[in-house]
């Protein structure tokens, strides 16, 4: 017997405050038939959206491309403003194969998307991660730098010709940015203080690619090539940011664990509250925006057990305690693991 294909597409809309184009945005999602809308993340201060859906390849392809036109029409990125790094409306998103189909399978649906969002939007889309056909697009940073309100000098650099599309700046939607990757989870960990430096400072320690190193006068370092000299961070498969929250008051290291099976979330968060304790601060919690795998949870619950003998739920409630996830808002299990979902 076959095995059922099952994609997951999640993409990021640069849009967290307008209910209506959030909703329109979903609405387009759940009309398309094999799809199936798992959850749906507006955040504020973001001034964006984080979307989960499954379904079969076919579907979810479709599914993507309508919530872009939606996307398209309705946000304008020439007044949009917020804390989340974002290239255009519909900024981000990723095609992550659940079963039934490999990563070569998603980096097709990527292109197939890309393909029609370029042709039928007029939209320029970038390839990213596996679906990466040049090395220095793999990284969503190096894509991303500059923001949207760079896109106009990186279009016009031969170098950063669109995968799609032609090199034309298109000042409403922006930019779109398309690729496969493996399951990634958007961890959160917030600061008893309200000065977004601390936060950089504590995700500039972690994130693998580290910082700049930087010489006695303040001068960037380079190699023989002509290439920054790095201090790597202490994390590994760790992007993170320094964030801060107008509607909490907080500031917030903000992560993408790329494999949490490198860096699950709980060793994250324990990297954050040390070097917090080293600025004389600490954590107060932390946040997981969109989906995450139970395995994930569980290995936090088990690392907190400290080898007790707990069942299932008991390790799961024991992550979402020790973790504070829900600090800013309630963690319902049911709606927030993807196992819990399918």
């Amino acid at each position: 017997m076959a095995i059922k294909q099952i994609v997951e597409c999640v993409p990021n809309f640069s849009e967290g405050q307008n209910a209506d184009t959030i909703n329109a945005i979903a609405d387009a999602i759940r009309r398309v038939p094999g799809v199936k809308l798992l959850n749906l993340e507006p955040n504020a201060d973001y001034n964006r959206t984080v979307v989960t859906f499954i379904g079969n390849p076919e579907g979810i392809v479709e599914a993507a491309f309508q919530a872009t036109k939606v996307a398209a029409e309705r946000i304008d990125m020439r007044t949009h403003k917020g804390e989340h790094p974002r290239l255009g409306a519909a900024d981000v998103v990723p095609f992550i194969p659940i079963s039934g189909l490999t990563m070569r399978d998603c980096v097709e649906l990527a292109n197939s998307y890309g393909e029609s969002v370029a042709k039928k939007l007029d939209i320029p889309v970038y390839l990213y991660e596996e679906a990466a056909r040049i090395p220095e697009r793999k990284n969503l940073a190096t894509v991303r730098k500059g923001e949207y309100e760079g896109l106009p000098e990186k279009l016009r650099d031969p170098n950063w010709k669109p995968d799609f599309g032609e090199a034309q700046f298109n000042p409403k939607s922006g930019a779109t940015v398309t690729g496969a990757r493996t399951f990634l989870i958007a961890y959160n960990v917030n600061l008893n203080t309200n000065i977004q430096s601390y936060a950089h400072e504590i995700a500039l320690r972690i994130r693998e690619s580290g910082r700049p190193l930087k010489d006695e006068n303040g001068q960037v370092v380079k190699d023989a090539h002509g290439k920054t000299v790095n201090i790597p961070g202490s994390l590994k498969s760790v992007k993170a940011i320094g964030v801060f929250l107008e509607k909490c008051n907080v500031a917030q290291v903000s992560i993408n664990l790329t494999n949490y099976e490198i860096t699950p979330p709980h060793v994250a968060f324990e990297e954050v509250s040390r070097h917090a304790q080293k600025l004389g601060i600490h954590t107060n919690g932390s946040e997981i925006v969109g989906l995450t795998p139970k395995a994930a949870l569980m290995l936090a619950g088990q690392f907190y057990s400290q080898g007790k003998l707990f069942q299932e739920d008991q390790l799961i409630d024991l992550a979402i305690k020790r973790l504070g996830l829900s600090q800013l808002e309630r963690f319902d299990p049911q709606k927030k693991i993807i196992e819990f979902l399918l």
